[in-house]
Order: C-alpha cells, then sequence, then structure tokens
C-alpha cells in the first residue's frame, strides 16, 4: 500500500506541474502576443513562475521516498 501511495504522489506531482507550466507559458505567449515591447518582463515574471511550479513535483518526490522509507 506504501508503494501505491509513493506512485500517486509522484504522478500527480508531474501532472500539476505540468498543466501547471502549460498555463504559465501559453499565458506569457497570450502576453507577448497583445504586448511586444513587455516581452522581457513578461519572460522574466514566466520563468520565476515556471521554476516555483517545478518545485512541486521534487517535494512530491522526497515524500515519496519518505513514506516508502517507512515501508
Amino acid at each position: 500500500m506504501e508503494f501505491l501511495a509513493a506512485a500517486i504522489a509522484v504522478g500527480l506531482g508531474a501532472l500539476g506541474a505540468g498543466i501547471g507550466n502549460g498555463m504559465i507559458v501559453s499565458k506569457t505567449v497570450e502576453g507577448i502576443a497583445r504586448q511586444p515591447e513587455q516581452r522581457g518582463a513578461l519572460q522574466t515574471t514566466m520563468f520565476i513562475g515556471v521554476g516555483i511550479v517545478e518545485v512541486i513535483p521534487l517535494i512530491a518526490a522526497v515524500i515519496a521516498f519518505l513514506i516508502f522509507g517507512q515501508a
């Protein structure tokens, strides 16, 4: 049962991060298309957001290892 919990934690973390990154990048491209002069500011904000979202799968992997370690 612990293996299933660990797999679900990693899987949902990766799924959520993938959806989040897709939304961030799509909205950034939309913003650049609307206001090309703001490209630099939008890209900077996008990279910060993507970096924050990418922490979620890492935390999920750590939680999975902790659950797996208790087995």
